[in-house]
């Protein structure tokens, strides 16, 4: 069980969503994925990471 507050990094959210660490990125930059940018680093909240993961599986089954 993930801590509350618990925030993810780039690398662990490309390693969920089975993609490069720069695509995570330009997901947050489109915004595309919520996240927020701390100085140079960006973090996600897992329950962010989890809603767009099942957003993207219900699109390529559709």
């Amino acid at each position: 069980m993930l801590k509350k507050g618990y925030v993810l990094r780039s690398r662990d959210v490309a390693h969920i969503l089975d993609c490069s660490p720069d695509e995570v990125i330009e997901l947050a930059q489109s915004k595309k994925l919520k996240a927020t940018k701390e100085g140079r680093f960006w973090k996600y909240r897992p329950a962010d990471v989890l809603a767009y993961k099942k957003r993207r599986e219900r699109l390529a089954q559709a």
